[in-house]
């Protein structure tokens, strides 16, 4: 039988699958269908008393539904090599990828829309974005820029929006749907300082809402004295084989109204 931790006292393999099948709500038996294997052996594998192929770890991590970042780990701890590279944005490997994603961007202009890693660090932006950034202070403007600071920090882009409370909530749900999908440190981090930031109450916001007529929750943003708003669509790569393109999320925002789109045609 092997022990719950390697030798260098990391988690070995087995507590670590138990982790991810608990956070994903899925029992031995459940797993073990999905996977083609028996209920028996996945209770051996999350006790130690079996050590999973490599073929086997990544099964289950695929039907786990886990990270590939944390596939990784996966595999390290059941004693293979990693599986999936980490190469970062700026390798002349990622040339084409890059290219693409600067096309995609400057081809939605003049709608705003970024990219983003997966702590929310813009790594690419089009001018749509720096149009909405007018007047966010310096400090934030620093490299990194984080998306959820310059958009949640009082000095960023919150004073500036029109649904604060809404918006805000939309996007602590989103981050604490990722934290529970991906056992990030960073990201934890990132959730606690943003959750914390003070939010200033705009004239109105205590009185009812009106229903809102868009067709998903908007966000209502000023820019120079107008009332602009935008619905967001998020994408990911399908079947990614490196982290870093694995936690690439590229985020467009859509006109919501006439009056919107009349408003950035003639800006641009």
């Amino acid at each position: 039988m092997t022990t719950s931790t390697s030798a260098g006292g990391a988690p070995s393999v087995g507590p670590l699958l138990r982790d991810w099948r608990l956070r994903r709500g899925i029992s031995q038996l459940e797993l073990a269908g999905r996977a083609d294997s028996s209920s028996r052996h996945i209770s051996f594998i999350e006790t130690g008393r079996s050590r999973p192929s490599e073929e086997m770890v990544l099964r289950l991590a695929d039907h786990l539904d886990v990270p590939v970042r944390e596939r990784n780990a996966l595999l390290l701890a059941a004693g293979y090599a990693p599986r999936y590279a980490h190469t970062p944005l700026d390798d002349p490997s990622m040339g084409t990828l890059r290219e693409g994603l600067e096309r995609l961007l400057t081809g939605y202009e003049p709608y705003p829309a970024l990219v983003v890693d997966g702590t929310y660090t813009v790594v690419a932006a089009n001018r749509g974005i720096a149009m909405l950034l007018e007047g966010v202070a310096e400090h934030l403007l620093e490299p990194p820029l984080n998306a959820m600071r310059l958009t949640l920090h009082p000095e960023g882009l919150a004073p500036r929006i029109l649904n604060l409370p809404q918006w805000r909530g939309h996007l602590l749900d989103q981050m604490e749907r990722q934290i529970a999908l991906a056992r990030s440190a960073p990201l934890r981090a990132l959730y606690e300082e943003v959750a914390a930031y003070p939010v200033a109450r705009r004239p109105g916001d205590a009185e009812p809402q009106e229903p809102v007529a868009f067709f998903a929750l908007p966000l209502r943003i000023e820019h120079e004295g107008q009332a602009l708003s935008f619905v967001s669509s998020i994408s990911t790569f399908n079947t990614p084989m490196d982290v870093t393109v694995a936690e690439l999320a590229i985020e467009t925002f859509l006109p919501a109204d006439p009056a919107t789109v009349k408003y950035l045609r003639t800006l641009g």
